[in-house]
């Protein structure tokens, strides 16, 4: 099934012919609760990884333990919420008995777990170029896998470090067959549900803070006089710029910080955004980027699709990974918006 981004309320470059010269294309991925392959684009999905290709690690999270939660009981917990949630109950009972409420705080509740060796990476996400014609990528390739340390690391801003691969698939002869996967986790937040993606292209504009003082001086006046007394007004930023959800390129979604340069540290030159990785599919504001489809999600419901991937970043805000201009082997940047 497709997914639909609305038409945006209104066309901003009409009203501030500044900003299209400022566009970019952005393609929102819309990850949906399935069971994909490794032959397909996916979230939290198995990669299509050679058998004689070594599965990556962190060195920086050694056994011989960990604080944190065993993925297992992570997955255990979700299966008994979603269960929850599905059934009817009087207004006036309890969501999960004792029995219950012990299994999901399992999956939850950080305690001490043997760890033997590095702790392997987490399959984060799987593009195909079959799938996304525009996925930036070096020349010869057609498939991007994500994957991450599923704990925070202070150093990239408390979140998990991320590390890319590039591959052609034609040349993925024998698969390997069960990766290794951690025995502990930092956090159920940073183990994605397996999903299918539905790709679509949308157009973006920059962020207030990314855009000269004196035009968002005007479209912040702009917001103020469009606001009626009986419904809130737009907002540039979150109705008409940049799109919330998990995503390729666009714009970065600017919010608690002001925008610093993106620099390589290999060779100086301007990064650009790859993928953006975010907790929800649309905001719960005016909700004005909820696709088309899934109209009846109002509210952020376990069981809506707007929270399938089960990834939060943060206090609910978004991981951006930024790739070199100039150079696809040079170190990637990682921010937290």
């Amino acid at each position: 099934m497709t997914r639909t981004t609305p038409p945006r309320p209104l066309d901003v470059t009409a009203h501030f012919p500044e900003l299209a010269p400022l566009a970019r294309t952005a393609v929102r991925l819309h990850p949906r609760a399935g069971a994909p392959t490794a032959a397909e684009s996916s979230v939290g999905g198995p990669l299509l990884w050679p058998a004689d290709e070594e599965w990556p690690s962190c060195p920086e999270h050694a056994g011989p333990w960990h604080r944190g939660v065993a993925p297992e009981d992570v997955h255990v917990g979700r299966r008994v919420l979603r269960a929850a949630w599905a059934r009817t109950r009087p207004e006036d009972a309890d969501l999960l008995s004792e029995e219950e409420r012990a299994l999901v705080d399992l999956g939850t509740k950080s305690r001490r777990i043997a760890q033997d060796g590095p702790v392997p990476m987490v399959p984060v996400a799987q593009i195909r170029a079959a799938d996304v014609p525009t996925l930036p990528r070096p020349e010869g390739t057609d498939l991007l896998q994500v994957l991450w340390c599923p704990f925070d690391h202070p150093e990239d801003g408390y979140v998990p470090r991320v590390e890319l691969r590039w591959r052609r698939a034609a040349d993925v002869v024998t698969q390997l067959g069960a990766p290794p996967r951690p025995a502990v986790i930092g956090s159920d937040h940073y183990l994605p549900e397996p999903c299918v993606l539905h790709p679509e292209t949308v157009t973006e504009y920059p962020a207030p803070h990314e855009l000269p003082e004196e035009l968002a001086d005007r479209i912040e006046e702009w917001e103020q006089e469009s606001e009626d007394e009986d419904e809130p007004g737009l907002c540039y930023q979150y109705d008409l710029a940049v799109a919330p959800g998990w995503k390729l390129g666009g714009h970065a979604p600017w919010s608690f910080s002001d925008p610093f340069p993106m620099a390589c540290a290999e060779c100086g030159a301007g990064m650009r955004p790859l993928l953006t990785v975010d907790g929800t599919e649309w905001d719960g504001g005016s909700g004005s980027w909820r696709p088309v489809e899934d109209a009846g999600y109002t509210g952020y419901h376990f069981l809506g699709p707007a929270l399938d991937t089960q990834i939060n970043i943060g206090r609910s805000y978004s991981l951006q990974v930024y790739v070199c201009e100039r150079s696809y082997d040079h170190p990637l940047l990682q921010n937290m918006q």
